[in-house]
């Protein structure tokens, strides 16, 4: 008897914390249809975001809310049938919330979508295998892209910004960490820009890039595997590099004001 009335409590203890599970997972779920071109836009203000190509017709979008003030945070949906537009929304009466909400995106990897505004303020943005016209920014954390496809603008006002195996054009930069990029296939002839105000960059290019080149540092070195001729400023400190591969067909810029600056062939 004692036996089962132990077996049937941890039963029950079981219900309650799967339900209490359940219910944490369902802070906020909601699933759009939206065509191509359609836009997609995140303005968190503390937590991440991450968004995931996957082989659906569908975006779904989960929200997990945090911190010991979690229940004063709301997700505040705007979506029209043809944007989805999700923000966060502190209480304006509170001076201080310990509360965060982590926002989890899928989205049809063969889909083009204008992701804009995709930021917050306070935490990291990861996002792989989409496309479309990306911008990602954030105030304080890092950006990463991987297996991205489209126009891609990603900034970060401290923290590093990361871009691999991408197709198509990039700009990138950060007022303090490094930028690191990789484009194994242009697109079009839009001008790109790669910088850094406090630490490295580093940049690769596929070998039959049509560009004017200029690189730049006012403090670190200069590598590159074009051929591009790298000179020391006679008026200033730092150093130089300039070239036209091929006709020249767009500007490509990297810069580092205390840093070192490469350009690599992917």
């Amino acid at each position: 008897m004692k036996t089962n009335l132990l077996r049937s409590a941890a039963v029950q203890l079981f219900v309650v914390l799967a339900f209490a599970a359940s219910a944490t997972a369902q802070d906020f779920q909601r699933t759009y249809r939206i065509g191509a071109n359609d836009t997609i836009s995140i303005r968190n203000v503390s937590g991440d975001i991450k968004v995931t190509g996957y082989d659906g017709d569908a975006v779904s979008v989960v929200a997990y809310k945090e911190g010991r003030d979690r229940e004063f945070v709301q997700v505040e949906d705007t979506s029209t049938a043809n944007r989805v537009e999700l923000r966060a929304r502190y209480p304006e009466e509170r001076r201080s919330t310990n509360a965060s909400i982590r926002f989890e995106l899928r989205v049809p990897r063969s889909t083009a979508y204008n992701f804009d505004s995709i930021s917050t303020a306070s935490g990291n943005i990861e996002a792989s295998d989409i496309t479309g016209n990306i911008r990602f920014t954030t105030a304080s954390g890092n950006v990463t892209l991987r297996d991205a496809s489209g126009s891609i603008h990603a900034s970060s006002a401290s923290g590093n910004v990361r871009v691999e195996e991408a197709r198509g054009s990039v700009n990138a930069s950060t007022a303090s960490g490094n930028v690191e990029a990789e484009i194994t296939r242009l697109e079009g002839a839009t001008n790109m820009t790669f910088s850094s105000a406090s630490g490295n960059v580093r940049v690769r290019l596929p070998a039959n890039t049509d560009a004017d080149v200029e690189m730049s540092t006012s403090s670190g070195s200069l590598e590159t595997e074009f051929p591009l001729q790298i000179e020391d400023s006679q008026y200033h400190s730092g150093k130089r590099a300039r070239g036209r591969l091929g006709s020249g067909s767009r500007r490509v810029r990297l810069s580092s004001a205390s840093g070192d600056v490469r350009l690599l062939k992917s």
